[in-house]
């Protein structure tokens, strides 16, 4: 059973933790590596240390090892205890660099900056934005009112082919929403260096763009006491979909 509204706080998703069996550190130690690499701008040794710090001895292999094997799983369920998307969509693509080639990363939000899906292609042109279109739609089930993107000629000719009744603006003054979602994922892409191939730029990229911004929420319209309200509740929706308790300082 899913609820959705307007905020995080009330939306409950009935769902079974995911699976650790055959794991040697507890969930809670898992669950917080990961959450440490996509939420702050830190390397896999950074991780060693900080959980090191904390008297828990583990590879920065297997912090790798646990981000890519449940930072999708945690974010496809962030991803279904998410809003839904609103009906402006803003669109938007950047280069990155991928084992030292240009590569771009298409990337989808609401009028609120929720991010509704990224895609990362060797080109771009009309059969990329087609394909990441068709994703969108795809990913969503649901059709947006308006389409906002910058003055790129393929987002026109893939409009027409995939939402044709879809409103289109194109203008580069009104895709600021799209631009700024691409600032957290520059951050990431220069402590990196780079990613080193398009399936794990993809694969950690969908993750990134769900959990970081669960734990960002727009702090400037907030009062103090309303983001720590507002804070609580998207922890716990964390430990509820991550299947863990809160850990202390004697983990």
């Amino acid at each position: 059973m899913i609820l959705v509204g307007s905020s995080w706080e009330g939306l409950l998703v009935e769902t079974a933790a995911p699976s650790y069996r055959g794991l040697r550190f507890p969930p809670e130690v898992i669950a917080h590596a990961v959450w440490l690499y996509h939420r702050f701008r830190l390397s896999l040794r950074d991780v060693e240390e900080i959980l090191f710090e904390r008297g828990i001895q583990v590879s920065y292999e297997a912090v790798r090892l646990w981000c890519d094997r449940f930072g999708p799983e945690y974010a496809r369920r962030l991803r279904r205890r998410q809003p839904g998307p609103g009906d402006r969509w803003h669109l938007d693509e950047v280069f990155i660099t991928v084992n030292g080639k240009m590569r771009y990363l298409w990337r989808a939000v609401d009028q609120d900056g929720n991010v509704l899906d990224i895609l990362v292609t060797d080109k771009r042109d009309t059969a990329a934005a087609r394909r990441f279109f068709r994703k969108l739609l795809k990913g969503t089930e649901t059709v947006p009112q308006v389409v906002v993107t910058d003055k790129l000629r393929s987002y026109g000719a893939a409009h027409r082919t995939a939402m044709p009744s879809v409103e289109h603006r194109s203008s580069k003054y009104l895709n600021n929403r799209a631009e700024n979602s691409h600032i957290r994922t520059r951050e990431r892409e220069r402590g990196m260096k780079g990613f080193r191939s398009t399936g794990s730029a993809q694969k950690f990229l969908a993750a990134f763009s769900r959990i970081s911004p669960h734990f960002r929420p727009r702090r400037h319209l907030l009062t103090a006491r309303e983001y720590r309200h507002e804070m609580t509740n998207r922890f716990t929706i964390w430990h509820q979909i991550t299947g863990t308790t809160l850990m202390t300082a004697t983990a």
